[in-house]
């Protein structure tokens, strides 16, 4: 990629905000248990430094199947929001209950 094309796109980058997307997979018998905890995260977290959307969704067809959409002012402020207080309890609240997360680092192009 010529050099000019990369610098363009980290500056585009560095201006735009950050979107996460977390897909998250909980064992189907502690699906109750987990989504708790899910919810409990939605307010602290939308009262953080820099959270510009953070909207959890439960799959229609498969319970055990969350979803976070996620809108940050900066991926530092993102970092920041995964070492909080209140991520750490979730971890600790759900543990065994989490089969897998999957997160992706998103810009928007359009």
């Amino acid at each position: 990629m010529p050099e000019g094309m990369r610098q363009e796109q980290g500056e585009a980058r560095a201006m735009s905000t950050l979107t996460i997307v977390a897909d998250i997979r909980v064992r189907p018998d502690r699906v109750e248990q987990a989504k708790a905890e899910l919810l409990k995260l939605v307010a602290p977290t939308r009262a953080e430094a820099g959270c510009l959307q953070y909207d959890l969704h439960q799959d229609n067809d498969d319970p055990a199947h969350f979803l976070f959409f996620e809108n940050w002012e900066t991926r530092e402020l993102w970092r920041a929001h995964m070492e909080s207080d209140h991520i750490a309890a979730f971890r600790a609240a759900t543990e065994g209950a989490i089969e897998s997360v999957a997160l992706s680092e998103m810009t928007k192009v359009g």
